[in-house]
């Protein structure tokens, strides 16, 4: 065989062996790739795509994170939303888990001139019973809040014609308290060193029309 024949024969094997080199290379993807830019369809291929509707009235997970979908409370928190718009029920929970420790840490020490506001009348009352009746018997309230384990959405009721919205809420606190005499200090209630966990169920309502955003107390149960 001619030398020149051979030649040519070692360079097209070695072409059609790069060729499958390259192919093998370029047919694996591996680690990170960029999307292709998005292709200008003309009118005949965008008519050959498939079309997706986007569904309404779907269902507000800022409600059925916290109650069952269908169910009264959820319908009762729709319609709040629909009275205000601005209304979120995520932070009105995060609102009433400060709420929590700012009213009952107030309570614990008497101080309840500084969460009046965030007080209905007949829940201040009962407030006011208790310190006064501590003060009377010369007792005084020492409590550190330690945290929140718990906190649910129990029930919410909207009152179309009043536009007054409930919502009731089930806390499960941690906290240190102790009792002590006035004058002599000595603790007649409770240890220092303790933490006791609290359950409470408070009720809160605000008219949703209200240009004030605050919401208040209005019943409290254990």
């Amino acid at each position: 065989m001619e030398p020149a024949v051979i030649q040519l024969l070692i360079l097209a094997g070695i072409a059609v062996f790069l060729i499958l080199r390259l192919r093998a290379v370029l047919g694996s993807r591996d680690g990170y790739e960029s999307k292709p830019l998005p292709r200008q369809d003309g009118p005949e291929t965008a008519a050959q795509k498939p079309r997706f509707e986007v569904i309404e009235g779907g269902p507000d997970t800022d409600i059925t994170d916290h109650v069952p979908e269908g169910s009264d409370a959820a319908k009762a928190l729709a319609k709040m939303k629909a009275a205000d718009p601005s209304f979120s029920v995520d932070e009105f929970l995060q609102g009433a888990r400060g709420a929590y420790e700012m009213i009952l840490m107030a309570f614990e020490s008497s101080d309840l001139d500084s969460i009046l506001p965030f007080l209905s009348r007949d829940v201040f009352n009962s407030f006011d019973e208790v310190v006064q009746l501590r003060e009377r018997e010369g007792l005084k309230v020492e409590a550190t809040f330690v945290g929140l384990r718990e906190l649910e959405l129990v029930d919410a009721t909207y009152d179309p014609d009043s536009h007054e919205a409930e919502i009731t809420i089930k806390f499960v606190g941690e906290l240190t308290s102790v009792v002590r005499k006035v004058d002599t200090d000595e603790i007649v209630d409770g240890d220092p060193n303790a933490i006791k966990r609290q359950k409470d169920v408070w009720t809160f309502a605000r008219d949703m029309t209200s240009d004030s955003p605050n919401w208040k107390l209005v019943a409290t149960d254990a």
